[in-house]
C-alpha cells in the first residue's frame, strides 16, 4: 500500500449519544480510504466514546452530509 502520510479530516461515529453523531478530528492519510485517526486538542474519552479511538488505523467511505463530501470511519483494520 502506498503511503501519502497527508493529514486530512475525517468523521469519527460517537456512541452513547443517544442519536447517530460523528466527531471531525484529524488523521494521516495511509492510502486510498485507510486513515490512522489522530486525537483533537480537546479529545477526553471520560466525555466522549469515540467508535475508533486515537491510533486506531480505519476504513473510510465518502458520505455527502450538508451538501458537502466528507470522509467518515465505518471499520477498523487490523
Amino acid at each position: 500500500m502506498e503511503m501519502d502520510s497527508s493529514t486530512r479530516t475525517i468523521y469519527i461515529p460517537l456512541l452513547e449519544e443517544g442519536t447517530p453523531v460523528a466527531r471531525p478530528t484529524q488523521a494521516i492519510s495511509l492510502g486510498g480510504d485507510v486513515f490512522r485517526v489522530l486525537a483533537t486538542s480537546d479529545y477526553d474519552p471520560t466525555n466522549e466514546t469515540w467508535q475508533y479511538p486515537p491510533g486506531t488505523i480505519v476504513r473510510c467511505a465518502r458520505e455527502a452530509r450538508d451538501g458537502e463530501e466528507i470522509w467518515v470511519a465505518f471499520a477498523q483494520i487490523g
